[in-house]
């Protein structure tokens, strides 16, 4: 499938969506959302891919944030609409059953800041810049990053970010726990490209069970957390990959994980 707004490719069972706006530093659109949340389908449903990146077109942004110009032609209620679309949309990345990595090689502001938050991790370059101005428009974040920002760093940093405005450069985001990891422009794909693929390696049901059990766990209380721990410890014992790995390590051999979701 061709796309316009977006560029999206596989290779080595890793998957890459390029956020493809350029003249527009990659901002965020109907247009847009509907081939992203395509493409998002494709991955969702392709048993072949085992991890996602998303990053940005261009050496200047990941995403600067929403379009302005098609948000101001809006009524309160297309706005609503709106900021729904892109909530479920980036709640679909969230929900994948494989990691997503955000590479965020440049702007990530409002719209942008809330899909790289949308992944598992973030990678930023030394250039990358984030922040939720939407303050300064005398709007708030629509596509859930008041949310998972509060969540991430907690609501006092969270506060002053979305307050202010102010954005945050990438040693800042490393510091605050938005980035995992800074690297040079010239390595960032390099770096994340290679953590992608050490994760590509490993099983499928282990992986959708870690990610479940520490999104699902974290959100509530510790005791629940490990029962539900304890109840995707048992799921993926009882995988293929699970056998596969448990024979390679009596063996003294690399496991070879072949174990599907369904």
């Amino acid at each position: 499938m061709s796309f316009e707004n977006i560029i999206f490719t596989v290779e080595n069972n890793i998957a890459t969506i390029f956020f493809n706006r350029p003249k527009a530093l990659n901002a965020l659109n109907n247009a847009l959302f509907d081939e992203l949340n395509t493409a998002l389908d494709m991955v969702r449903d392709d048993s072949s891919i085992r991890v996602l990146i998303l990053t940005g077109a261009g050496d200047k942004a990941f995403v600067a944030g929403a379009d302005i110009l098609e948000l101001s032609q809006m009524n309160p209620l297309q706005a609503k609409f709106f900021s729904r679309k892109g909530q479920k949309i980036f709640s679909k990345i969230e929900d994948l059953p494989i990691p997503a990595i955000a590479a965020v090689n440049g702007f990530a502001l409002g719209g942008g800041s809330e899909a790289a938050l949308a992944c598992d991790f973030i990678y930023a370059s030394e250039k990358a810049v984030f922040g939720l101005p939407e303050i300064t428009l005398g709007l708030i974040p629509g596509f859930g990053g008041t949310q998972r920002l509060a969540r991430l760093v907690g609501k006092n940093r969270a506060k002053e970010m979305v307050f202010t405005g102010k954005n945050i450069r990438a040693d800042k985001a490393l510091e605050y726990g938005i980035a995992n990891k800074v690297c040079s422009p010239e390595t960032l794909m390099e770096e994340v490209l290679k953590t992608a693929t050490l994760i590509a390696a490993k099983g499928k049901v282990s992986l959708r069970a870690a990610k479940e059990v520490i999104q699902n766990g974290t959100a509530a209380d510790l005791e629940t957390g490990c029962r539900i721990e304890n109840d995707g410890f048992g799921i993926a014992m009882v995988s293929e990959d699970a056998k596969e790995g448990t024979t390679a390590f009596l063996e003294k051999r690399k496991p070879v994980f072949k174990g599907e979701l369904n």
